[in-house]
């Protein structure tokens, strides 16, 4: 009898955002999410983003929202400003450590782990995963000057997979309809901005506003 492979997604949000802006695509989350489930069970999808908290608005909090309705577990800490060296004003937003613990934490549990990242501090982390015995595939790219996937990481990982290959499984699908003018929300009406009927965010990312689904705010 075959037995049933166990595994967990880590995503490095930023990373991944800086990858697929610097390929020119954008990600399906669903469909994210569908392709590994597929022969295997699928533990844990975990997200991890640093967020601006003092912003009015976020760009990136219509996606954490949908995410955390969505099968995925969002992990978010607020990003710490400093001055460097130099006097420039920067925002720091490391979320290893929150990653590296949940993975840890995870490991007797699953028997592989996909990490969305190509951060060179990830290979120690891939080592220790795999001396509890967790197979680890790393997801970046070596098609960008210089390649998003540091050396030592691709090197420590089990199987390296270029996110090229996977546009066709994970990548917006774009429609060849012929898009209608965009309707305003009225003065008062928190909700998203709509092309073709769907939201920005879906748009975007091929996903749905929680507000745009039932009455109490949860994705379909």
């Amino acid at each position: 009898m075959s037995t049933i492979c166990r595994r967990a997604l880590f995503i490095d949000g930023a990373n991944l955002y800086a990858t697929t802006k610097t390929l020119g695509f954008d990600v399906d989350f669903k469909r994210l999410l569908r392709s590994y489930n597929h022969n295997g069970r699928l533990i844990r999808a975990f997200y991890y983003t640093a967020m601006i908290e003092d912003q009015e608005y976020s760009s990136i909090r219509p996606l954490v929202d949908w995410l955390d309705y969505n099968g995925y577990r969002v992990v978010t800490k607020p990003t710490k400003e400093f001055i460097d060296s130099s006097g420039r004003r920067k925002v720091k937003g490391n979320m290893d450590i929150e990653l590296a613990i949940d993975a840890l934490e995870l490991a007797p549990h699953i028997d592989e782990m996909i990490l969305f990242s190509g951060d060179g501090d990830f290979r120690s982390l891939v080592e220790a995963m795999q001396r509890r015995g967790v197979r680890v595939l790393v997801v970046s790219t070596i098609q960008t000057q210089p390649p998003m996937i540091a050396d030592e990481l691709r090197r420590q990982a089990d199987e390296f997979i270029d996110i090229t290959q996977l546009i066709p499984l994970i990548g917006r699908e774009h429609s060849e309809r012929p898009e209608r003018a965009v309707r305003v929300a009225p003065e008062g009406d928190d909700r998203p901005e709509t092309i073709k009927g769907r939201s920005l965010v879906e748009r975007r990312y091929g996903i749905r506003n929680p507000v745009d689904n039932d009455d109490n705010g949860r994705g379909a």
